[in-house]
């Protein structure tokens, strides 16, 4: 891997274009609607108990790393809403023995700056939540009546670390650069990965090593991501979640008039739950130490009735 003051080779950007109406007939290409009874929980029914007996099965070493963010209230320009951490008890307002601490936090969480899971309700395309739900329909002031992350509930299944970075052998991807079905092919072969049914695919792009080494910048006008023409291959594969250590798409979208297409694919069209920013150093690291990119993933996002996602710390088992 080059070190951060090499100059990476030239990197492709985020295209090539796609028209709307070409992204319509792909949106209709990988669409799920009407699969599962309980649509609530999109792609999440492709994971059985069979699905995590095979995970299970990939625990070989014990080593145990967290993909979160560290809770971030510093503004930035990756961070318009910065959370909230306060005091509220510092051993002197209960009676004096024992000495009791309390805090309170608090986030908007839906951004640049906080590790979390997307549910169904998150994203609406054309009027229409996944399964064809009209948006206006099943989420108001009181949150969603369908697709809220409480109906989501835990999920256990096989991780698959696509580190495009380690197999171009640089340090990150430029921000801008697209994935694409070709580069997921590729990932696959160098790691010694197969993306199955019910997997978890996560994408690392280097996003976090490139914050720390060169400064924050705003990934809402240029990220490394999917182009949507990954998104077929994956659809096809029979995925049922999907990660990054940016938000999974490429910025600038490709798509005229759509700022996030792989966020409408995904959720929208084939119910399946996004992680937006993790952290995947970490995991980077201890795949490549055990010579191995597919582990036990466990995600278990809040138990919030009617909520459009949930701040997480989803955890590799290798």
């Amino acid at each position: 891997m080059t070190s951060p003051e090499e100059s990476p080779p030239p990197t492709p950007g985020n295209g090539p274009t796609v028209s709307r109406q070409e992204f319509d007939e792909l949106f209709a290409a990988v669409r799920t609607w009407g699969r599962w009874t309980c649509a609530d929980r999109g792609a999440w029914n492709r994971v059985t108990p069979e699905h995590v007996q095979r995970a299970a099965a990939l625990v070989r070493i014990g080593v145990t790393v967290p993909m979160a963010l560290p809770w971030n209230t510093v503004p930035g320009p990756d961070n318009g809403k910065p959370a909230l951490h306060y005091m509220s008890d510092l051993g002197d307002v209960e009676a004096p023995e024992p000495a009791t601490h309390k805090d309170f936090i608090a986030v908007d969480y839906h951004g640049k700056g906080v590790s979390h899971l997307d549910a169904l309700s998150h994203i609406a395309y054309r009027g229409q939540l996944y399964d064809g739900r009209t948006a206006r329909e099943v989420v108001d002031a009181g949150g969603a009546r369908f697709g809220a992350v409480a109906q989501l509930g835990p999920l256990v299944t096989k991780g698959v670390l696509l580190d495009l970075p380690a197999v171009l052998g640089i340090s990150w991807l430029e921000p801008g650069r697209a994935v694409h079905a070709e580069d997921v092919l590729a990932a696959e072969k160098a790691l010694g990965v197969t993306i199955g049914e019910g997997d978890a695919v996560l994408l690392r792009s280097g996003h976090v090593r490139r914050r720390a080494e060169l400064g924050a910048w705003d990934p809402d006008n240029a990220s490394a991501g999917f182009h949507v023409d990954a998104i077929p291959l994956l659809a096809e594969r029979g995925i049922a979640l999907l990660g990054a250590d940016g938000d999974s798409d490429v910025r600038p979208s490709p798509v005229e008039g759509l700022h996030s297409p792989v966020h409408a694919l995904a959720i929208t069209a084939m119910g399946v739950p996004l992680l937006d920013n993790l952290d995947l150093e970490p995991l980077s690291a201890a795949c490549a130490d055990a010579d191995r990119y597919e582990f036990l993933l466990a995600v278990a996002p809040l138990n919030i009735p009617g909520g459009t996602g949930s701040p997480v710390n989803p955890v590799a088992v290798l």
